[in-house]
């Protein structure tokens, strides 16, 4: 195993299975082995991986706990953020991974496979080119919420599973009063540094928007 270890999950995530800690511990390695070849980290991140992207990922899960049954679009996956944490975190929540870059979901496949996640299934696609129906469509900075939302309306399914509506749950940084005016969505700031002491995320957000 490498020697760097998921200890930041465990300081805030202290209820995992010892499967969950395993699958955890594992992503360094296949993240550092599949970025060599297919670049969806920069390089100069890597050592930060825990932090600055399984950790961030699992922000959601600060705000939102998944229910059994319930099926979550990540748009815009990349190597597999926020999609890969959050199926290891809920087992019983069904996780759509998609990307347009087909190189980045070879990689999603890759370690969903070596991690021995059921729940995941990852697609070569656009988001516009979806037509089934979700809980929660998840997201990190892919875009702005103006061009981002045309993409995923009317992929919400009619039925609240959760505490909260149905709706989008997006990971983004600095300033966004002028992107959420912009968009005209009815959204929600919630700042990670209430979940989080790490100065990373002093300035970053979980945009909430219930459909």
């Amino acid at each position: 195993m490498s020697e760097i270890k998921p200890d930041i999950i465990l300081k805030y995530f202290k209820d995992l299975t010892a499967q969950q800690i395993a699958q955890f511990a594992q992503l360094y390695d296949l993240y550092s082995f599949w970025n060599a070849q297919i670049n969806v980290i920069s390089r100069k991140d890597i050592d930060e991986l825990y932090e600055r992207h399984i950790l961030h990922s699992l922000a959601i899960a600060k705000f939102c706990s998944f229910k059994a049954g319930e099926r979550v679009l990540d748009v815009g996956t990349g190597g597999g953020f926020p999609g890969i944490p959050l199926a290891i975190l809920f087992p019983e929540t069904d996780f759509h991974l998609v990307d347009s870059i087909g190189k980045k979901i070879k990689v999603v496949t890759e370690v969903a496979a070596a991690l021995g996640l059921q729940n995941v299934k990852a697609s070569h696609l656009r988001a516009e080119q979806i037509t089934d129906k979700y809980n929660f469509v998840v997201s990190r900075a892919v875009t702005r919420l103006i061009d981002f939302y045309p993409w995923i309306r009317g992929k919400f399914a009619k039925e609240n599973k959760n505490a909260i509506s149905n709706g989008i749950l997006y990971l983004k940084g600095g300033d966004l009063t002028e992107e959420i005016k912009e968009s005209k969505l009815k959204a929600e700031l919630y700042p990670l540094s209430a979940y989080f002491e790490e100065e990373f995320f002093d300035t970053k957000f979980v945009v909430y928007i219930p459909q």
